[in-house]
């Protein structure tokens, strides 16, 4: 799990340093989310990173790493590939697929399904909110909901 770990975390860098060869096409920024459906916990409050680098004016995969805040801390490390729809001049929808690890009582692995949307509030800057179905093997928090919110700066 150890080896998961790191490669998940070489991944998130390795998004903002090889992207940094093309401006304009990488954006990194801080996240919130809150992770229901956890059982017994209730839902859990996180705080994060993420980092995306577009391929196309469509196509973007997006990184990210959150520290989760329940009895003891906790991380939630994920890897999501986004199709991007433009709807109106500074509005962007898109669905979302991809990977996650984290230790919410117990490692555990498995897959992202979501969707979210993006609004250009200047130049630079967008505000993003989206959601993720988490479906992982945990043993004790079968499937958690992630609702998160955040900004990210492009380059």
């Amino acid at each position: 799990m150890k080896k998961m770990f790191f490669a998940a975390i070489v991944a998130l860098f390795a998004v903002t340093t090889v992207s940094a060869q093309t401006p304009g096409n990488w954006a990194v920024g801080p996240k919130i989310g809150v992770y229901t459906n956890t059982g017994a916990d209730g839902a859990i409050f996180g705080i994060g990173a993420s980092g995306r680098y577009s391929f196309t004016d469509n196509w973007r995969m997006e990184s990210g790493i959150m520290a989760i805040c329940k009895k003891f801390c906790s991380v939630d490390i994920s890897a999501d590939v986004q199709y991007l729809f433009n709807i109106a001049p500074d509005w962007h929808i898109y669905p979302q697929a991809g990977l996650s690890a984290n230790d919410i009582g117990g490692w555990s692995c498995g897959i992202n399904l979501g969707g979210g949307a993006d609004f250009s509030v200047a130049r630079n800057w967008d505000l993003s909110a989206g959601f993720k179905w988490m479906i992982q093997t945990a043993e004790y928090h079968k499937n958690p909901i992630l609702i998160n919110i955040g900004a990210t700066y492009k380059f």
